[in-house]
């Protein structure tokens, strides 16, 4: 329940960043991106000094999958929306967005080599079909349409390319690797194209909107969103990104002033139906690594082979066939246990 109640106010948080972002339309794009990673990163790793988590240094292949992280969902992603909104309505990219719950019920389990389940596979179409009702359909030229793809595929990386480091950094390790990067990232276009002094010229929205997008939507939410992921797999948390339109379309409220109509009630319902349906499920937690069955599985993140590897990193070579008891006290922890 606590997972899922960390993956519900992640995306309560983003679903509240639609509005706030817009504000930052008219400041320097890169320099304010810039800023608001690095005030995150900084945020985060007090936090992880305050709750002594050990941060630990990538190593080999690792620095691809976080980089990978880093410039999908960090900066792409943000780059995506902002273009993509000169050439489409701001519903034709959040449609975008709510289709990542079936990409990630069909990926997620994949990714450990497991089969997708059925009715997480089904709760996603009905999340889904939920989010674009609540969101509605816009308009969009060709261009807008393929940076409403692109913002699709750097959405469901955000998620799917964490995965296999979580294990061994945590949600706060991931968090604070992705944030440095993607601020050092965006800090060479804010230097050259914006100058060093852009930041002068944000105003006091402006300073407002990059303070709640590093602490909610950065700091706080990549927290939450990765504990979520780590404990409950990518295939059920991401039923959960239904939430932000909802939270979305409740922020806007008092921002309008438009009532709500029936086609977001239903929206609404549908989410919430899908919800049910397959956080409900029961997520088998044995993969084909230890059975070498085809069963269905929408479980933790599988931390066998990260263990494997600290093993042999700490010159014990492990003895095969593995023994699962040793395998859950490896350094990784417990498997499927949230981390940070």
């Amino acid at each position: 329940m606590s997972s899922i109640l960390s993956g519900v106010l992640g995306m309560t948080f983003v679903g509240g960043s639609a509005a706030v972002s817009g504000a930052l339309a008219d400041a320097p794009l890169s320099t304010a991106q810039a800023l608001r990673y690095a005030v995150a990163c900084l945020l985060l790793m007090g936090w992880a000094r305050i709750t002594g988590r050990r941060l630990l240094r990538p190593r080999g292949a690792e620095w691809l999958w976080l980089l990978g992280v880093a410039l999908t969902g960090l900066v792409v992603f943000n780059v995506a929306l902002v273009r993509g909104a000169t050439h489409a309505e701001p519903a034709v990219l959040a449609v975008a967005v709510a289709c990542v719950p079936i990409a990630l019920a069909v990926v997620g389990p994949l990714q450990q080599r497991r089969r997708p389940g059925p009715r997480v596979l089904a709760a996603a179409v009905v999340v889904t079909a939920g989010a674009i009702l609540v969101e509605g359909l816009g308009r969009c030229d060709t261009t807008g349409l393929l940076w409403a793809l692109t913002v699709f595929a750097c959405e469901t990386g955000f998620t799917l390319l964490a995965v296999p480091v979580l294990g061994r950094h945590g949600a706060v390790g991931v968090s604070v690797h992705t944030t440095w990067l993607a601020a050092a990232i965006f800090a060479v276009p804010a230097v050259i194209t914006e100058g060093p002094w852009a930041a002068a010229t944000f105003d006091t929205g402006d300073i407002l909107a990059i303070g709640y997008l590093a602490v909610g939507v950065t700091a706080v939410a990549f927290i939450l969103w990765y504990s979520c992921v780590s404990a409950l797999g990518a295939a059920r948390a991401g039923l959960l990104t239904g939430v932000a339109p909802i939270a979305a379309a409740t922020i806007s409220l008092p921002l309008t002033g438009e009532p709500v109509g029936p086609a977001v009630w239903a929206g609404i319902g549908f989410i919430a139906a899908g919800l049910a349906v397959g956080l409900a499920a029961r997520p088998a937690l044995t993969s084909k690594f230890e059975r070498g069955s085809n069963q269905d599985a929408d479980g933790p993140v599988d931390n066998v082979l990260i263990t494997v590897a600290d093993r042999f990193e700490m010159g014990r070579k492990p003895a095969f066939p593995l023994d699962d008891r040793r395998i859950r006290r490896g350094r990784g922890g417990l498997a499927g246990r949230p981390h940070g």
